[in-house]
């Protein structure tokens, strides 16, 4: 599937143990996410970028989920610079741009980015079921366990069948317009989409419970963990915790 676009690769963290890259992911995004100065966040997108450099992904298709997700950060752009109270910097159209909101964006834009990329780098390089595997080594709850799981494996059946309803009323004459009749189409497609997945998930429950399901998985490739992969995560983990320390007591701006 397309969100497994960057599972197959030979690079060092294709071959990490999953629940080593979830925890440096974790660490290092949390305490990015706590940055409040710009060269803190501008390093922080730095160590990212240079995770993205290391895991050796397919270019073109990192470029578009780059730009996917920064396209939202844009309308931080149209928005903060000049609703935000500050020192002005320009005027134009009867809007004041201050210098607070641009270093707000900024710090938003440098911050987000970097928990993106890193987030990337890590994860996305591993398989859900490795993700889903993990998670559990990590000690979390057993039921958010298989609920991920579960989510990543009926995700696209549950789109097929919108897509055949949807096709379905297409055949019918259905024409999507704004008035009442559309509306209350899209309500009664939207309503047989869960009654179906309903359905679907109790006959999927009473398949495993007759096939001897006790709330694991069992997997027959998992990559085993290594004290290399150890070492690699708390470095991870380190940096993020050294920048946030490094912005706490002010040290990047006396470099």
């Amino acid at each position: 599937m397309a969100l497994e676009s960057f599972a197959e690769g030979t690079s060092p963290f294709h071959t990490m143990d999953a629940a080593a890259k979830i925890a440096a992911a974790t660490i290092f995004s949390v305490c990015t996410a706590m940055l409040t100065t710009i060269p803190a966040a501008a390093v922080a997108l730095i160590v990212g970028s240079t995770l993205l450099f290391i895991a050796q992904l397919p270019a073109r298709i990192l470029l578009r989920r780059l730009v996917f997700v920064n396209i939202f950060i844009g309308f931080l752009w149209l928005t903060l610079p000049v609703s935000t109270a500050g020192t002005p910097l320009f005027s134009w159209g009867g809007f004041t741009v201050t210098r607070e909101g641009v270093d707000i964006t900024l710090l938003i834009t440098l911050k987000s980015n970097a928990i993106i990329t890193a987030f990337i780098a890590l994860l996305a390089t591993s398989e859900v079921t490795d993700i889903g595997a993990g998670l559990a080594k990590l000690r979390v709850p057993q039921k958010l366990s298989l609920l991920f799981l579960f989510t990543w494996r009926y995700l696209h059946v549950i789109l097929e069948e919108y897509k055949r309803l949807s096709t379905a009323a297409t055949l019918r004459g259905f024409v999507p317009k704004t008035n009442s009749h559309t509306y209350k189409t899209y309500a009664n497609l939207i309503a047989m989409v869960l009654i179906k997945s309903h359905d679907r998930a109790e006959r999927v429950s009473n398949a495993m419970k007759l096939r001897g399901f006790t709330g694991t998985f069992h997997s027959l490739h998992r990559l085993p963990a290594r004290k290399a992969d150890t070492i690699v995560a708390s470095v991870i983990g380190l940096t993020g915790v050294a920048l946030l320390a490094a912005d706490y007591f002010q040290l990047m701006e006396l470099l």
